[in-house]
């Protein structure tokens, strides 16, 4: 099931390096309440940063893929043309887009 637009809670478990590859994005991993783990992988070219850090607990809405370890989410960003994604931050409250 990959290609699908998804809002998911979790919690922050690692912060990873950024991907410095145009685009730039900004990489960290979650674990929902159920387990499963996923890459978020959050344009910085097209948003601000979000300033997560492990523990944080977040929300993040944008297209899921599939993969072997859980999967990943991206477009996590503005988009003109379809669902857009973002993030959120428990911590602060804010919404970073």
């Amino acid at each position: 099931m990959s290609g699908i637009v998804l809002t998911v809670r979790g919690r922050v478990t690692r912060i990873l390096a950024d991907d410095s590859s145009p685009p730039r994005h900004q990489r960290f991993i979650i674990r929902t309440a159920r387990g499963q783990t996923l890459l978020v992988a959050h344009n910085i070219d097209l948003a601000r940063r979000a300033p997560v850090r492990p523990g944080d607990r977040v929300i993040v809405r944008g297209k899921y893929e599939w993969n072997d370890q859980g999967g990943l989410l991206h477009e996590t960003h503005f988009l003109p043309r379809g669902p857009s994604g973002w993030i959120r931050l428990a911590r602060t409250g804010r919404t970073y887009r």
